[in-house]
């Protein structure tokens, strides 16, 4: 999904007008590649920091358009308490989160949002909640938070969903440019090789899956 979700991306910074603007930061792991596709400025930052990256920047050049580009693995188990602080404080960036339940460069290990009973590399008898705790459900944890203007999850699965999807991108690069807060997108994606399934069924595993345990939504919105 990561090629869908940085097009989208791409195609909502055109309509607003504002590439000249954007800083993107992407993390090691699948969502560093983003520099090669998009035609704007970006920097890379250490597994699990784009926020605290992202926060040097936008501090520095608060006219800038700030976005931080990161995967499940990089946001909700590394860089945990990174994204915890900044969307506390209410920094004024726009996070844009991979869920697809793995590690998906590194070999399909359990993430903080593996499914329970899931079967990854890490837990090939599938993921125990006994062991292993719960799913982390990082939408409406950031949604509690008082510095956070917009929280939304969306899913990647359909045509339908990724128009929504790109909705969702824009409104929280709106948000940005008003000055208002935080805001972070969360779209469900797909990972066919991690989940050893074919994208076919990877599709159908969303609609079914994780849906189900990350439901879809707008969690905050100022």
């Amino acid at each position: 999904g990561h090629g869908i979700a940085q097009r989208i991306l791409a195609e909502a910074i055109d309509e607003l007008g504002i590439r000249n603007k954007v800083i993107a930061i992407a993390p090691v792991g699948c969502a560093v590649f983003g520099y090669y596709y998009w035609n704007f400025d970006t920097a890379e930052a250490p597994h699990g920091r784009p926020p605290a990256v992202a926060t040097g920047i936008k501090r520095v050049l608060p006219n800038r358009v700030v976005i931080t580009y990161q995967g499940d693995g990089d946001l909700a188990a590394i860089g945990g308490n990174e994204i915890l602080h900044a969307a506390n404080r209410g920094e004024n960036i726009t996070v844009l989160f991979i869920n697809n339940t793995c590690y998906g460069m590194t070999g399909g290990q359990m993430a903080p949002t593996t499914l329970i009973n899931q079967v990854t590399t890490t837990t090939p008898q599938g993921r125990s909640q006994s062991d292993d705790g719960w799913p982390s459900k990082v939408s409406e944890l950031i949604a509690s938070l008082p510095g956070t203007a917009y929280v939304e999850r969306v899913s990647l699965h359909s045509p339908g969903h990724i128009n929504k999807a790109k909705k969702a991108v824009k409104k929280a690069l709106e948000i940005q440019l008003q000055n208002k807060g935080l805001s972070l997108i969360e779209f469900l994606s797909m990972c066919p090789t991690g989940w050893k399934i074919t994208p076919l069924e990877s599709l159908t595993h969303i609609k079914e899956n994780l849906i189900k345990d990350f439901p879809l939504g707008v969690y905050k919105d100022l």
